[in-house]
């Protein structure tokens, strides 16, 4: 992306201590939508093409690198916090000179690939660019400072600013893209004279401009985008942009949402034709939802997989699972991790599968616990069945072959097999294997005691 032939270097800002979230978390390693601000900052981030990543974390904030070693980044250490430009500068001598920078911050996660890929385009070969964006109350940003021809000239902090300077609406985000050669040059001449007492970046554009460098500017997509965190109820509120940005989303995609203020995306959904979402849905992680999937209010889904025709009724919970085409799932079920099901499989009401898998057309509708066990075709389990799989010390496999019918109250004591088209008498405990095409029960004989009382409490004296 950006200007052919250009090489692209990418610095993200992430030292803030984040003073004013009342955390004892560093700031970008707060949740948004499932992952950390500063994940956010860097998925948007690693499809530009650059050369590297490079993030700047804060003395004392080990605590950043080491919680997400895992991303594709190079840490860099800021020793003492004297503002963005000193920042940035930390950054530098990992940049060959012949690279463009795009400096990013670590708490503004909602920037998108989109708009930066236009930043840097705007950039080009040896250029600069600046994203800035019009609010209706600029307070708090640095004011983008323009002159009689509407060519950018400086910048200028709001505590620095005259009356005239606060009145403008145009504000810098931060974000901008500029030569790793000349970056350098101005960042070494930067100067602490200031009302923060503070090395800015904002200050290299005045040295731009002097140079004869043009300054060119980008809006985002959305205002959203280039809005940052510093407190709980700013985090709130991206989170909220998020969920509205998720949900058009997916109804320009023809999702179908009942009510989309209520609908949560905490990770990434695909999802496929006329799918129908109903209200107080959690998606979380990894979820695909095939064709005409129908999902019931106050559900949970995280990591999952749902086949095409599959409807999930209201108060289900599913977690690291796949649910094959035309299954039926809850009310109040609960599907637990290692669980995989065919089609057709029917799971009713306060029933919950834990690391089973069960083939197509079984049904297990009611009240039920049925835990790494492997259950065949067209096996019907009633309601109250349990399989005792852990001894207290390890966990032991049932097998259930096709065509079982499984009464009701009954208790899989594991491991046990259970042979095709047998049958389990209702109230049973199976503690061998059973044989196929028979009937199998265990059941104390049932007695009457004719004449006994019931035992009656004595009164109160």
């Amino acid at each position: 992306m950006g200007h052919p032939g250009m090489a692209l270097s990418i610095v993200i800002l992430a030292a803030g201590q984040g003073t004013r979230m009342r955390s004892d978390l560093p700031k970008v390693l707060h949740p948004l939508a499932g992952r950390t601000l500063l994940e956010h900052v860097v998925a948007a981030a690693r499809n530009l093409g650059g050369r590297a990543i490079h993030v700047v974390y804060g003395h004392g904030g080990r605590l950043v690198p080491e919680r997400l070693a895992s991303l594709p980044v190079t840490w860099v250490e800021q020793g003492e916090q004297l503002g963005t430009g000193h920042a940035v500068a930390q950054a530098l001598p990992h940049v060959p000179d012949e690279d463009t920078v795009l400096v990013l911050y670590g708490d503004v996660p909602l920037i998108t690939e989109a708009t930066l890929a236009r930043l840097v385009a705007a950039a080009g070969a040896g250029g600069m660019a600046l994203l800035t964006v019009e609010l209706p109350d600029p307070t708090g940003y640095g004011r983008i400072v323009r002159g009689p021809d509407g060519a950018v000239r400086r910048i200028v902090e709001e505590k620095d600013a005259d009356p005239a300077g606060r009145a403008v609406r145009e504000v810098n985000t931060g974000i901008l893209a500029a030569p790793a050669r000349h970056l350098t040059r101005w960042l070494d001449a930067l100067d602490r004279d200031n009302a923060q007492g503070e090395f800015y970046l904002t200050d290299v554009i005045a040295m731009a401009v002097a140079e004869g460098m043009a300054v060119r500017t980008v809006e985002p997509g959305g205002v959203e985008e280039v809005l940052g965190v510093n407190d709980c109820i700013q985090l709130a509120e991206r989170e909220r942009d998020y969920r509205r940005r998720e949900a058009r989303r997916l109804m320009r995609e023809g999702v179908t949402l009942l009510d989309p203020e209520r609908l949560d995306v905490r990770g990434s959904l695909q999802a496929g034709r006329d799918v129908v979402i109903d209200v107080g849905v959690i998606l979380e992680g990894e979820v695909e939802l095939g064709d005409r999937v129908r999902i019931g209010p106050y559900t949970v889904i995280r990591n999952a997989r749902i086949g095409a025709d599959t409807e999930i009724l209201s108060h289900t919970r599913i977690e690291d699972a796949v649910i094959g085409e035309g299954c039926r799932v809850g009310p109040f079920a609960r599907v637990r991790p290692g669980t995989e099901l065919a089609a057709g499989v029917h799971l009713g009401n306060f029933v919950e599968l834990k690391n089973a898998r069960v083939a197509g057309g079984s049904k297990i509708n009611h009240l039920s616990y049925v835990g790494d066990t492997t259950v065949g075709s067209r096996v019907n389990i009633g309601a109250g069945t349990i399989t005792c799989n852990y001894d207290g010390a390890d966990k032991h496999r049932t097998v259930i072959e096709d065509d079982v019918f499984v009464g009701s109250d009954t208790q899989f004591v594991a491991p046990v097999r259970i042979g095709a088209g047998a049958t389990i008498g209702a109230g049973s405990t199976i503690t061998r294997d059973v044989p196929a095409g028979e009937l199998t029960l265990s059941r104390a004989p049932q007695q009457t005691r004719p004449g006994w009382k019931r035992p009656v409490k004595k009164p109160k004296g």
